[in-house]
Parts: structure tokens; sequence; C-alpha cells
């Protein structure tokens, strides 16, 4: 089990980061969706929901998400619903259940950069960037590939409001289990992006596969070819869900599929 010697509410993420850093088992505690899971003893769970963090608001190039917002707000989001397909509410709509989606927040679950995660794999479609307290903004898959270099504490989402079209679909063994396997295609001027997850490893763009279409153009046999590179380029694992065979079958009708549906929104 999980034991808490101390429990801090910071006012600032300035406060925050210097709790964090005091020890090394000190934690930022997110939503806390998980605390039954597993052993581990925490000496201060650093919780931000005093830090002003949940706020999804959009200017005039951007839609910023706050660290503390929870996936029921992504899925219930008037301005998510305004772009790009509403491909966020659907990536997060079949997670579990209403209950954790109210807990879980943006920032733990891409901090920490869940396998499993169906909203990572969305985000990865589109331009986003995470805002971290020391490393400042870097790019999604950047954050993804490389970690982080040091102990830090992510802030906020950015996404480009650059009005591509998008999809999500996923394969699960059963509704509100997790996915077998997840893919988010986004479509901005004939240029995809590829994102795949639930490997079920973190998330990853099929690069291979979006250089095909970027170069040759979308038509079915091309979408086909694409879903083909797609599955063969990225590795795939086992689990009890599924094996590394079955999740390369899925990626490629997964991706075949959403592409289709990605450009039934361009028709």
């Amino acid at each position: 089990m999980i034991s808490i010697n101390e429990y801090a509410t910071p006012e600032s993420v300035e406060e925050a980061y210097n709790l964090l850093i005091k020890k090394r088992n000190n934690v930022v505690f997110g939503g806390g969706a998980f605390i039954r899971m597993g052993s581990k003893n925490i000496s201060t769970a650093i919780d931000l929901s005093k830090a002003n963090f949940n706020y999804i608001v959009e200017d005039e190039n951007t839609i910023n998400i706050g660290a503390m917002t929870t996936l029921g707000d992504i899925e219930h989001s008037p301005i998510l619903k305004k772009y790009f397909n509403n491909v966020l509410a659907k990536s997060v709509r079949e997670i579990v259940g209403i209950q954790l989606r109210n807990i879980v927040t943006v920032g733990g679950t891409v901090y920490s950069r869940y396998g499993f995660s169906d909203f990572i794999t969305g985000l990865l479609a589109l331009n986003t960037n995470v805002e971290l307290y020391k490393q400042g903004n870097i790019s999604l898959d950047k954050f993804l590939e490389e970690g982080s270099r040091e102990r830090d504490i992510l802030k906020s989402i950015s996404i480009m409001k650059d009005n591509r079209k998008a999809a999500f679909s996923s394969m699960r063994n059963s509704k509100g289990d997790y996915a077998i396997l997840n893919v988010a295609i986004s479509n901005l001027n004939g240029k995809y992006r590829i994102a795949v997850g639930a490997r079920p490893n973190r998330a990853v763009l099929a690069n291979k596969s979006m250089e095909y279409l970027n170069n040759n153009g979308f038509s079915q046999k091309n979408a086909v070819e694409a879903a083909k590179i797609a599955s063969e380029e990225l590795t795939f694992g086992t689990n009890s869900r599924g094996s590394n065979i079955y999740r390369k079958q899925l990626c490629y009708v997964l991706v075949k599929n959403t592409l289709m549906e990605v450009q039934g929104y361009e028709d």
C-alpha cells in the first residue's frame, strides 16, 4: 500500500517545487487516482489543487490546459469541442468510468508518460507543447522521448489552434478496460501526424508512415500502405491484454480505419 507521512497544499508552483526537491521521496500527488495501487512510502504528498492549475482557456493561437484539469473536464469542455473534431474528448470518454475521469489529472497523466494513456495519444496527434516549471516549453513528442532531465512540475499543456482535422480509435477487451492499442491521426493541409499508443509502451509517432503519406498524398491505396508501414516500423509488446503479434495486426487495422475517418472530415 501507499503510505503518506505529510500532506501539503502549496498555493504557488514555486512553493510546490521547493517542497518537491527537498526530499527524494516527496511527490506531486495529482488526482491520487492510483493511491491503492502498488507500494510506496511518500514523505510529503504535494497537492496542487490550490495553485490555480485547473483551467481550459483559449487565446488567439492556442488552447491552454492546466495541470490540475481532470479528464472529466476534458470530456465536457465546450472549448475543446470546437476543435479537432473533438478528438480529445473522444480519447478519454472510454477510460474506466466517470468517477475515475473526474479524479485523474492532465498533469499526472502526461508527466508520468503512462503507456496505457489514451489521452496522451490524442495529444500527440496534435501540435502540443508541455510547460514545465524549470525546463520551460518543450514539444510533447520530445518530452515523451527524452523524459525529464531533472525533477520538475508540469504546469500546463498548450495546443496550437491550427484547424487540423483529427480522429481517435482504440481496441479494448471490454468497455471501461484499458486499451489494447490506441491510435490518433490528424491532417493539416495534407500533412499527417500518426500517433500509436498502448503498445503497451508509451505513445509514439509513426514517422515512416507519416513521411510516406506526406510525400505521396492520400488515397485508399496509400492509406493501406501507410497502415502497413506503421505496423512494421513500430515495436509492440505483450501483456495480459494482448500479444505483440495481435497489437501489430491491430495497428494496421486501426491506422487504416482512422485515416479513412480523418479523410472523411476533409471531404
